[in-house]
């Protein structure tokens, strides 16, 4: 006797759904589907457990004595081999998924001729599963329950770690590889490369930005550009009397003080004011030249960067510039190299050091002594504006100086570039107070 031919489950226009009954094959299948799911859904589960626990959780699973723990411990040792093992067993996983779900589909339901309709109908189907059950609960559950998931995936992971060694290995190297690559390209880029960019970037530049700039500048910038010239050091002669010395100390108000004999090209140390606290209601007699401290030596033309590792390696917050004769040009502090990456560092013992005046938009006076390095900062202009005559001038007097070839008289005026130069007071040994001009229409 003929069978009868199926009767359509599903019947819409041209679309005709069959199903078949399943027979003892299909239902081991789906046996296995089911369990390739538990473990899709372990394995997802494992890659969020694993790496949100928190230092205090790993922290206290290194004091515990289980193995579980243990071997959680000795997997996030090593967290790219941990975490490729995951996601290449996953993804032998999941593709069993998919290759189980379509040959149970198509075994257990005929679409006849609707072969286009069967397969999407087959891919919302599986992508539904996975997502659900092999990733989204799985993982919200790890999340919420992140040591207690970890622990009991331990031992399992740990298997899995051993058995795809070789293809993890093979396949971590190739991602290393690609991103040395990478890093070596990025590290292509130069510091004035970076530095135009940073001016390119706004009109107004924030505090980050500033940061930066000082940052991308810090390596070129001599100790000379920065120091505070000898004329402006406080310093104390060797043979001051103790009464005398601490009366200057406390006008000064500075915390280490540069110790002289005869003149300032004789330093003889620096008066750490810490060291002298002990000693405060000591006799009048006290030979406090015992508490100096050597002084650390430094020539004008060293870089800050390279100054800034000798201060943090020798444990010290102050030097002596000496220019290429060997005389003292001036100290240079831990503080002012920061400046120059963080901006003007004020504390409630500083005062005000006010080395210019705005007096509009355009036009300034300035301290003959203010540093290029800070009138460049003043008037928001590149440090190489002046490299063409400048020579070895630091400051603004010396710029002028190298500009006119001798010591201008008062109200002699003369221009560079868009800079008006104005003398405002002088005498015979040096330029106190110039008046500088931008000129916007010649601005470059």
């Amino acid at each position: 006797m003929e069978s009868e031919d199926p009767v359509p489950l599903v019947y819409l226009a041209d679309f005709h759904l069959y199903f078949q009954p399943p027979t003892a094959g299909i239902i081991f299948c789906l046996i296995i589907l089911l369990l390739l799911l538990i473990c899709s859904a372990l394995i997802s589960g494992s890659e969020v457990a694993f790496f949100s626990l928190s230092p205090s959780d790993i922290a206290g699973l290194k004091k515990s004595k289980s193995n579980a723990s243990k071997k959680v411990v000795t997997l996030l040792k090593n967290p790219e081999q941990l975490l490729g093992t995951i996601l290449v067993v996953n993804n032998f996983v999941n593709v069993g998924i998919v290759i189980l779900s379509a040959y149970i589909t198509n075994s257990l339901v005929d679409f006849g001729e609707s072969r286009v309709i069967g397969f999407l109908i087959q891919i919302i189907l599986i992508t539904f599963l996975l997502l659900l059950f092999g990733e989204i609960l799985p993982k919200i559950y790890a999340n919420q329950f992140t040591m207690k998931f970890s622990l009991f995936m331990a031992f399992a992971i740990t298997i899995l770690e051993k058995v795809f060694k070789p293809l993890v290995i093979l396949l971590v190297s190739s991602t290393s590889l690609i991103s040395i690559r990478l890093t070596k390209k990025k590290a292509n880029i130069s510091m004035d490369e970076l530095s135009d960019a940073l001016d390119l970037s706004s009109t107004e530049i924030s505090e980050d930005e500033q940061i930066l700039k000082g940052i991308v500048k810090f390596g070129n910038i001599a100790v000379s550009e920065i120091m505070k010239s000898r004329i402006d050091v406080f310093a104390i002669e060797l043979s001051t009397p103790f009464p005398k010395l601490l009366k200057n100390i406390l006008e000064s108000g500075y915390s280490r003080i540069p110790i002289y004999s005869d003149s300032f090209d004789h330093l003889k140390g620096i008066l750490y004011i810490k060291d002298l606290l002990p000693h405060l209601h000591n006799k009048a007699t006290f030979k406090w030249q015992s508490l100096i401290r050597p002084p650390y030596f430094v020539p004008e033309s060293k870089k800050i960067n390279d100054l800034l590792g000798e201060f943090q390696s020798n444990k010290i917050h102050m030097a002596v510039v000496i220019d290429e004769y060997g005389g003292t040009s001036g100290i240079v502090t831990l503080e002012d190299i920061i400046e120059e990456i963080v901006g003007e560092i004020k504390d409630e013992y500083d005062e005000n050091d006010i080395f210019y005046t705005k007096l509009n938009d355009t036009t300034y006076i300035f301290e003959g002594k203010t540093l290029l390095n800070d009138f460049y900062k003043v008037l928001d202009k590149p440090d190489t504006i002046f490299n063409e005559i400048k020579g070895d001038a630091d400051t603004l007097a010396g710029l002028i100086l190298e500009i006119k070839g001798d010591i201008p008289e008062k109200d002699d005026e003369f221009t560079y570039n868009e800079f008006v130069f104005r003398i405002e007071s002088a005498d015979n040994r040096r330029i106190k107070k110039i008046r500088v001009s931008v000129n916007q229409r010649i601005k470059k």
